[in-house]
């Protein structure tokens, strides 16, 4: 998409089709689930009979060995980010490099992930909407969240649950001797390829074939490259059955993946469009700012930042660490928010209208009111209402669904998505008959692909 408002359009008619199709089933308002009847009730997703559906299958599978089948059920939003080559060019003249422009372009867009870490913590704390758990998601565990009663979990000043301790964190990746090195590409592609070379001893007493069923692609620190749950990856489009580090190589950087995005609780597409505006304004300020390479003491700092916005982020009292020192949330905000002033009155140029001034300042309220914080609202609903976390969640999902079936689907867009259906199942069916080998063959022709490089 091209813009806010088409990527929005796009979003809504998906959501539309989606319903017409999938009968009593609903969509989950929420990041984190609720009311799971233990692990056995979670299914792994199934991706047909072929090699390639097999090993996705078999990598989920990998995952719940290694994480439980709980965490395959946290959801966030992916928000992909890049910029189009006629902007690459104008920019490259500007700085007066005369690189390669692909390798213009990857230098960039690492120097974005660097400076998109540094800032992150900033995310979970404006968007953040998962500050409380239903009691069935921690599946009797023991847990320093505080019960705030009807089987309802939380932390007073929580903002992102999902982004903390209890999800899928640096920290537990750190565990297995996994941090990936963002200092350009080759550093990350580097370190993607050791990791899904180097064996987990933990890992390794799972079993790979046990008993002749998969328990998992491998025993390696990662069984594929999509396995490492960073906030922030840089992507590029791979062929058919191509590895992601191969696809970087080859065409280096092509859009950033940024992954702490809650689901937003209280938007039927789980996103606003203010969201939108306010992500890219701060997707193009995080390329403008200066930049340096993160040391380890910065990537440890980074990693803490994310975690305590995530536990507390609005606690007034909160200070989060960077190279000069402590500072507290809010001035730091505050900073990040008047830097960013500039982007989004040039943004705001382009549209002939202030757009992206009206999403910064929607967000730098937050900034000063926490309580306009999605995570701070949905506590007070909770609080007010008087009930769980799951019942919040169950009622807001069924007003969506209310509301999505009461639109009406343009009938040329019916028709296009129809056709891409019975498209996407006939390809399925196609490569399942032209499977040739067996699928140990297959992995390990798939495999062979890092050996090569």
């Amino acid at each position: 998409m091209d813009s806010v408002a088409s990527a929005m359009h796009e979003l809504r008619l998906l959501h539309q089709y989606v319903y017409q199709n999938i009968g009593d089933e609903m969509l989950w308002a929420t990041s984190m689930p609720c009311l799971l009847s233990g692990e056995e009730s979670i299914p792994i997703a199934d991706y047909g009979k072929s090699n390639a559906g097999m090993m996705k299958t078999v990598y989920r599978r990998g995952l719940v060995w290694r994480y439980g089948k709980v965490m395959q059920a946290i959801a966030g939003v992916h928000f992909n980010f890049s910029l189009p080559q006629t902007f690459w060019k104008h920019y490259q003249k500007i700085e007066k490099n005369s690189e390669d422009l692909q390798t213009f372009i990857n230098a960039n867009y690492f120097s974005m992930l660097r400076n998109l870490q540094r800032v992150g913590w900033l995310i979970p704390y404006l968007f953040g909407a998962s500050p409380a758990v239903c009691e069935s998601f921690l599946n009797g565990h023991p847990t320093t969240l505080s019960y705030l009663g009807q089987g309802t979990y939380y932390e007073p000043f929580a903002t992102s649950l999902r982004m903390g301790d209890i999800g899928y964190t640096n920290k537990k990746e750190s565990g297995a001797g996994v941090k990936a090195c963002y200092d350009d590409l080759e550093s990350y592609t580097r370190f993607m390829k050791a990791a899904t070379e180097t064996v987990c001893p933990e890992y390794e007493r799972i079993g790979v074939k046990v008993d002749g069923e998969y328990r998992q692609l491998n025993a390696f620190q990662l069984q594929i490259e999509n396995e490492y749950y960073s906030s922030v990856r840089p992507k590029s489009v791979p062929a058919y059955l191509q590895k992601p580090t191969h696809a970087l190589q080859q065409n280096g950087v092509q859009y950033i993946e940024l992954r702490s995005l809650d689901v937003n609780a209280f938007e039927p597409l789980g996103v606003s469009e203010n969201q939108l505006y306010f992500m890219e304004a701060l997707m193009l300020y995080v390329l403008l700012r200066p930049d340096s390479l993160i040391s380890c003491s910065e990537s440890n700092d980074i990693d803490d930042n994310l975690s305590l916005v995530a536990h507390c982020g609005r606690d007034p009292d909160l200070r989060l660490r960077r190279t000069d020192g402590l500072i507290r949330l809010r001035d730091w905000a505050d900073e990040i928010l008047a830097d960013m002033q500039g982007v989004c009155e040039l943004l705001d140029a382009t549209m002939h209208a202030p757009v992206y001034s009206l999403a910064l300042a929607a967000q730098w309220e937050k900034v000063y009111q926490p309580e306009l914080t999605p995570s701070a609202k949905m506590m007070s609903i909770i609080q007010e209402n008087k009930e769980s976390f799951f019942e919040f969640s169950l009622r807001t999902s069924q007003q969506y669904k209310d509301w999505f079936c009461s639109q009406r689907m343009p009938v040329e867009k019916q028709i296009v998505l129809d056709n891409l259906a019975r498209k996407s199942q006939q390809e399925q069916t196609e490569i399942e008959a032209s499977d040739e080998i067996d699928f140990d063959t297959f992995l390990e022709k798939y495999f062979s692909q890092q050996k090569l490089s």
